[in-house]
């Protein structure tokens, strides 16, 4: 057994893994090759259908970016764009574009008349499922994580991409994705492992043939076995629902919130209505002030740093709406995306200055450090009025 394919007899069936590496030349030939030696009646792929359409270009120019911010995706779409950038870049120094050898397996399919299945979840689903389970500071960490690997200068070369296939250097990998974001690599990895095997069983074929991540091959193969052997269903109806927000994650929005208003409740009862109007003031400067200069660091248009400081405390009041809400609309409306922004948008995401200059990432840019510089003045303010009140 090599660390790139896996051929499991399960259940009457041969099923064969194919392992890749997404932006590898290597794996591109493997797959065709494979696919032509072997002519397995059914070839499965870890697509889905939107990832699939996207492959052929035109996706990028339906997006409507003040929808995605009234909707509260800005930190879906900006997650999923830099982790697209990121491939992107890799692909760019390789001369491969990203999933060229799961769009190379349908191709020969198809040639060879060979039914295909396209077995991954919604990359939406995936992600909603990812980030309800993230409370701010891990959406932050992730897509700070994210962005220093998008625009790292650090260049990889084949040989070190090829060794993305090999079961230690990925299992060093996920350990410290486990480690530093346990959430997300539940749901971006054990459970699309378990959904991807589900969906090759139902795909059927005596001989199939799945090509999938080489990071998900362990798992679906462990999962396989399950299934065959009667411990695992194959249903993935559960895996496809968005789980409500627990107590906890209810209430929580509201801490900082209450916490502030019981803060100037209680100067207003130990010092006065002028303390408490003092204390009030110096929340709304470091509140609107940090949440202004994220806007600033965005280059946002001056009119989106006058929102981002107004709206930054009314946001705080009702949690459910964030100050990039406010702050991303006025920039997405200041500046409408043209249709080159679409055009280039997975180019642009690639490189700092790319992500300044398209006007659909300067916008989400604005969305998210207008955020992350409102909840910074919330924390700077508390010390202050604290200290305030035990003089």
């Amino acid at each position: 057994m090599s660390d790139t394919r896996i051929t499991l007899n399960a259940g009457g069936r041969t099923i064969t893994l194919i392992g890749t590496a997404h932006v590898s030349r290597e794996s591109i030939e493997e797959v065709r090759r494979s696919i032509e030696e072997e002519n397995p009646d059914m070839v499965c792929v870890e697509l889905d259908q939107a990832r699939y359409d996207s492959m052929s270009g035109g996706a990028w120019e339906k997006l409507d970016v003040a929808k995605v911010f009234r909707e509260g995706k800005g930190f879906l779409l900006m997650a999923n764009l830099v982790l697209a950038g990121f491939q992107r870049r890799l692909g760019d120094e390789l001369g491969v574009k990203p999933g060229e050898e799961m769009k190379t397996a349908l191709e020969i399919a198809e040639k060879l008349g060979i039914p295909r299945a396209l077995c991954d979840r919604e990359v939406q689903i995936t992600l909603r499922r990812a980030w309800s389970r993230c409370g701010f500071w891990d959406k932050t960490k992730l897509l700070a994580s994210l962005f220093s690997s998008a625009f790292t200068t650090e260049k990889l070369d084949e040989e070190e991409i090829e060794n993305l296939k090999k079961r230690g250097e990925l299992d060093g990998m996920m350990n410290e994705l486990a480690a530093y974001l346990p959430a997300v690599k539940e749901t971006l990895i054990d459970e699309r492992d378990r959904y991807l095997a589900a969906k090759i069983w139902a795909a059927g074929g005596l001989r199939s043939l799945a090509v999938v991540g080489a990071g998900h091959m362990a798992g679906i193969t462990a999962r396989i076995k399950e299934i065959a052997n009667g411990g695992a269903e194959v249903s993935v109806e559960g895996l496809n629902r968005v789980p409500s927000p627990n107590l906890f994650s209810r209430i929580t929005p509201w801490f900082i919130p209450l916490l502030i208003a019981a803060l100037i409740a209680w100067s207003a009862y130990k010092l006065g209505a002028a303390s408490s109007l003092s204390t009030l003031l110096r929340w709304v400067l470091w509140n609107g002030s940090l949440a202004a200069l994220g806007t600033v660091l965005a280059l946002g248009h001056p009119l989106s740093v006058l929102v981002s400081f107004v709206g930054a405390p009314i946001a705080t009041v009702n949690p459910f709406i964030g100050v990039g809400l406010f702050s991303g609309f006025t920039e997405a409306a200041l500046r409408k995306p043209r249709v080159e922004d679409a055009e280039s948008i997975t180019e642009d995401i690639t490189s700092l200055k790319g992500v300044y200059r398209n006007r659909i990432t300067r916008a989400l840019l604005v969305f998210l450090l207008s955020s992350i510089g409102g909840v910074a003045g919330n924390i700077a303010s508390i010390p202050g009025i604290i200290g305030d009140l035990l003089k």
